[in-house]
């Protein structure tokens, strides 16, 4: 397989509007929802709060696909969302910013190959005690196809994508049509008043919903890579909000429907026993099959986006020069095998789990310095080309900024160990981001 030396160095132009709403709808959209839904109503166990938490997800993450859709069109260079803050705001916030990012992508790999083979330990019960090499058996086949080349696996994704949305359409409509066994909670709750609930368990639980829109930025990884990028990835990026934003209020409506607040709050897998109620013994395996769908086309989208940033940081200086080379399939190849060796790493070793936890307060500081640079660069560059302006500006992007940085408040007060990584990583990117700085000859690159 040739590398640079057939495309230059340069990404190919391959994919389109279909391929960038899938991969959007294929991050945000994996088995974590079924966990989710039932430890959203754990900690909120009033059924219409529920609902509207769902709700307010999507509009709070269309408020931020709003800015998204400016900030990518107005540099429209691969590695996501640290691009614009190194043009705002130097090479430490972009270093910061770029390795949080990839990190927790990577993490989500090995993260979502073992989610595989928990479910298919359901389905064959024997391979419970192997599943460090079963969620390999996962990883492996989609390395091999996306190393292929950039068609291969934007082909998978959209088919994936395309079969996951029939899917959870299919079980949400099964769940609303069919007659439980019980009264769910939706019905209780017109009887009953609804339970006092602090302030905390309410942003604990807005944390779990805003963590499962995770990924509603995917399309920007590719911006480099679309044919009409300009026009498609602001567009596909509001179909795929929309469109999830619709299934997950549906989900948790049709599970709210179908059992009782107790026998949610009691289940790590709730759609499991709805689905018990309506197929008998065969709902678990339905769910795990179901599961395994939906997490194998996410690890599919997270291996795509991951070597993409890594590449992005290795153009910018933040990561070794020979993660640049592409080969000629479109795949940064060097920044894939990089990418593949780590993640392996991370589900023998476990240490998945440390990274997200090391990144959790990370994640929502970088999208609040995504949001700031919005504003940074409309002051100190208006110059620059913006062939979509964010709508309602300066009062809706200001209105995200308000938002997210107050939950960045929030969980820092909930999770002060967090704030204590978050502040570590930051005390550690600067000096480093300021060396990289000086070390350049060449100022950074915008245009």
């Amino acid at each position: 397989m040739a590398d640079a030396a057939a495309t230059n160095g340069k990404l190919l132009k391959q994919l389109g509007f279909a391929f960038a709403a899938a991969v959007g709808l294929g991050s945000m959209v994996g088995a974590g929802l079924m966990r989710t839904s039932g430890a959203v109503v754990d900690q909120v166990p009033d059924p219409w709060l529920v609902i509207s938490l769902w709700a307010l997800g999507g509009l709070h993450i269309l408020l931020a696909a709003n800015v998204a859709s400016e900030l990518v069109t107005t540099i429209p260079k691969a590695g996501g969302i640290f691009v614009p803050v190194r043009a705002a705001f130097g090479d430490s916030m972009g270093l910061l910013v770029g390795w949080a990012m990839y990190l927790s992508v990577v993490a989500a790999c090995a993260a979502l190959s073992i989610v595989c083979a928990n479910f298919l330990a359901i389905i064959q019960p024997s391979l419970a005690d192997h599943t460090a090499p079963v969620a390999c058996l996962f990883l492996i086949p989609l390395i091999i196809l996306n190393w292929l080349g950039v068609r291969e696996g934007s082909v998978a994704q959209t088919i994936g994508s395309a079969v996951k949305l029939i899917l959870l359409c299919g079980v949400i409509g099964i769940a609303l049509l069919a007659d439980p066994p019980h009264p769910g909670a939706l019905t209780a709750a017109a009887d009953a008043s609804a339970p006092a609930l602090g302030v905390f368990a309410v942003i604990t639980a807005y944390q779990m919903i805003y963590g499962a829109y995770a990924g509603w930025d995917s399309a920007m990884v590719f911006v480099e890579e679309d044919e009409n990028a300009l026009t498609n990835i602001p567009r596909a990026m509001a179909l795929s909000i929309c469109a999830v934003a619709s299934v997950y209020v549906l989900f948790n409506i049709a599970m709210l429907r179908s059992l009782d607040l107790e026998a949610i709050r009691a289940s790590d897998l709730p759609i499991a026993l709805v689905l018990g109620n309506i197929f008998g013994p065969g709902g678990a395996a339905a769910v795990a099959v179901l599961a395994i769908i939906l997490a194998s086309t996410s690890l599919n989208a997270s291996l795509m986006i991951s070597p993409r940033v890594l590449f992005g940081l290795a153009r910018a200086g933040l990561f070794l020069p020979s993660a640049t080379r592409v080969n000629a399939g479109g795949t940064p190849h060097v920044a894939f095998a990089f990418t593949a060796a780590l993640t392996v790493l991370l589900i023998f070793s476990g240490g998945f789990e440390f990274i997200f936890r090391l990144m959790a307060a990370l994640i929502i500081f970088s999208f609040v310095i995504y949001d700031a640079s919005l504003f940074q660069l409309r002051r100190t560059r208006p110059d620059l080309p913006r062939p979509f302006r964010a709508i309602g500006y300066p009062v809706l992007p200001g209105l995200l900024l308000l938002i997210d940085t107050a939950l960045l408040i929030a969980f820092i007060v909930a999770d002060p160990v967090g704030g204590i990584y978050m502040a570590a990583l930051i005390a550690i990117c600067i000096p480093v981001g300021l060396a990289l700085h000086r070390k350049r000859l060449n100022p950074i690159a915008i245009a």
